[in-house]
């Protein structure tokens, strides 16, 4: 998926810029919130709070930060007003774009989200519209210096995963769901050091996007994820990498 990898590291570098702003920090607390609320606070068994609390320290959010979300969420309290919301819409040229929010006022949120797709040339759709072009994976991210990928190949299959990509600075390891955490057991028990754990929505096929639609549809995926309520947003555009790194400049 031409395109992705690099529209994710953009994304990664300006979550850091937000973290020490605090911006970021509040997502990661509501997600950690959330996660407690509906799994508890064990961590053994709680893979949701595991993922949540991993993030939150890779962007070096403190310790008790952390602590107060959990209790927070297992408390009551503002975690219980939180509810999960899946938005499914079309951006430029039809693309398909899925939002997770955790929000406390859906109507609030639902007109947010909709004056964003309109705002540059998409439609907020019915529930359903667009999910059924999307699967839910595992993906784990390995530094290319920290092994070569015939190796890292060996390793996953003996793990279970389903797939290997190798990208320009990365190889992303992708499994089902419920193999995620067992996989990435298998991986720290052989010394690999892993930089990024999580569960997304990968497309089952990709569209195309040039000049004006690709600048709106960038445009309409930076204004979704800087909402507030926002976790994460999924979509199935395929930029040229080169595109996408001279939209995103400076």
């Amino acid at each position: 998926m031409s395109g992705h990898s690099k529209w994710a590291g953009i994304k990664h570098k300006k979550a850091l810029i937000d973290a020490k702003r605090g911006r970021a920090f509040t997502k990661f607390i509501r997600e950690i919130m959330m996660a407690a609320k509906l799994g508890g606070s064990d961590l053994e068994n709680n893979p949701r709070l595991r993922l949540a609390i991993e993030r939150a320290k890779s962007f070096n959010m403190p310790a008790d930060n952390i602590k107060r979300a959990i209790a927070k969420g297992t408390g009551g309290g503002d975690a219980a007003a939180l509810e999960q919301v899946m938005y499914e819409g079309y951006g430029p040229a039809g693309v398909a774009i899925m939002v997770e929010a955790l929000t406390d006022n859906r109507q609030r949120t639902s007109s947010e989200i909709k004056h964003i797709f309109s705002k540059y040339n998409g439609n907020l759709g019915q529930t359903g519209c667009v999910g059924w072009l999307f699967t839910r994976k595992g993906i784990i991210k390995i530094e290319k210096e920290k092994i070569d990928e015939e190796s890292l190949f060996s390793l996953i299959l003996e793990a279970g995963a389903e797939d290997l990509k190798a990208e320009e600075n990365e190889y992303e390891v992708i499994t089902k769901p419920q193999d995620l955490e067992k996989t990435k057991k298998v991986l720290e028990e052989k010394g690999i050091n892993i930089s990024e754990t999580s569960l997304a929505m990968l497309p089952k096929s990709t569209i195309k996007l040039e000049g004006k639609d690709a600048e709106n549809l960038l445009k309409l995926m930076d204004g979704l994820e800087d909402d507030e309520n926002v976790q994460n947003v999924y979509s199935n555009f395929d930029i040229a990498d080169e595109v996408i790194e001279a939209m995103t400049a400076g």
